[in-house]
């Protein structure tokens, strides 16, 4: 009977955990995401200014933004989901997808999505991540299906 009940707690627990807000990561410490889009590798700048985890589904944070290449910023809103977890002891990686939407302004706007990869290492005696990488690999297709780009985003 003992082994039963703990067994039914040990389940519920597993059921009910909360994902720990790690909403703060996607921020990058304030600095901007760069990278490439396109077949001849152009030049990609993305920040995100806001990041905040679902209430209803811990799984998923909610993002806002801007992105820049050459004279062209533009906003954008989307979402990142994550869908596993691997922790090796001093190493954790994070995979996911993500989706960000630009605010319409023409051609040259449009939606990246693609899956993102977030390692890092834990110090177990300071309590704190040492080094992280986040790794954004997809595609952004414009609004009126004209343009489709391979993009490859890192943290720096």
């Amino acid at each position: 009977m003992k082994k039963l009940l703990l067994f039914l707690v040990l389940i519920s627990n597993a059921m009910f955990a909360q994902m720990p807000d790690i909403s703060n990561v996607w921020l990058n410490n304030g600095k901007s995401y760069s990278g490439t889009i396109g077949s001849k590798n152009q030049q990609i700048t993305l920040k995100i200014e806001i990041s905040e985890q679902d209430k209803k589904n811990d799984q998923e944070y909610f993002i806002s933004g801007y992105t820049q290449v050459d004279n062209n910023y533009t906003k954008f809103e989307g979402k990142f989901k994550i869908k596993k977890y691997r922790d090796s002891g001093k190493k954790g990686t994070v995979y996911g997808e993500y989706e960000l939407a630009e605010e319409y302004k023409g051609k040259h706007s449009g939606m990246f999505r693609g899956k993102f990869v977030y390692t890092f290492r834990w110090d177990k005696s300071s309590e704190k991540i040492v080094e992280q990488n986040i790794k954004l690999t997809g595609n952004w297709k414009s609004y009126d299906n004209t343009l489709d780009f391979k993009t490859i985003i890192n943290n720096q």
